[in-house]
């Protein structure tokens, strides 16, 4: 029988990660968008395409890694986040690269500085579990992407959070899979809300929001190669990140 849930309690405390692409992934050289601690980043999933020229939103961009690494390959990057420490790194980060990034102090919905159908493509890594309220998120987006443009967002996996990935047996269930109620996390010493979601909840949500997803991406670390400092055995079993691909529909 799995443990009884606490969502209030800190998953730092029992071994858990808020993934994050925060630092350039090591080996890597920086150069490539990331999705999620571990798994395959742009160059093999291809989920942007190409991307020069054209105006591309980070939505969350935390200290800019993503951002910078779409600038270097040409892109007009409009990068989003609510943390002015962060927005303050991921300006010295795009400075040291000798690139253009549109920086905006801003909630994830708060969007209201661009204008409709206004954006090519849009990203937002991980950084969507700590909305509250995903459909207002997804319906700013929707109205900023120009028509059948693709908006393609990662997410902590639910069916990695049913696991304590430090436990002495780190595959037995210990959470359920559709836990509710807001979890806390420790984040460089700052206590962050995070909502956990099933992938059911989120693809309905974009599809309410009227989007078509046309890709959902589940995949597991590799058996070896590079590791995160975010890795963790179970990641080779059980996905940590999905990752979805919609395009807005409709006007």
């Amino acid at each position: 029988m799995a443990d009884a849930p606490n969502p209030t309690a800190n998953p730092a405390d029992a071994g858990w990660h808020r993934f994050t692409t925060a630092e350039a992934p090591a080996g890597l050289g920086g150069t490539v968008v990331q999705y999620g601690a571990d798994v395959p980043p742009e160059t093999d999933l291809r989920l942007l395409g190409t991307v020069e020229g054209k105006r591309i939103m980070d939505l969350g961009c935390g200290t800019g890694h993503n951002a910078v690494v779409l600038a270097q390959q040409g892109a007009k990057v409009i990068a989003v986040d609510p943390d002015t420490s962060a927005l303050a790194t991921a300006r010295s980060r795009a400075e040291e690269a000798a690139v253009r990034v549109e920086l905006h102090q801003a909630g994830l919905a708060d969007l209201a500085f661009l204008r409709s159908d206004s954006v090519d493509a849009a990203i937002s890594v991980l950084a969507l579990a700590s909305v509250d309220d995903l459909a207002r998120v997804f319906r700013q987006v929707h109205r900023v992407l120009k028509p059948e443009a693709a908006f393609i967002c990662s997410f902590p996996h639910p069916a990695f959070a049913m696991f304590n990935p430090s436990a002495p047996d780190p595959l037995r269930v210990a959470r359920p899979y559709d836990q509710r109620g807001t979890m806390s996390w420790d984040l460089a010493g700052e206590s962050v809300a995070d909502y956990p979601r099933t992938i059911g909840e989120i693809f309905t949500t974009l599809h309410r929001s009227s989007f078509g997803v046309d890709q959902l991406l589940e995949p597991v670390a590799p058996a070896r190669g590079h590791r995160s400092a975010h890795f963790a055995d179970a990641m080779r079993t059980v996905p940590a990140t999905v990752i979805f691909r919609a395009r807005k529909q409709g006007n």
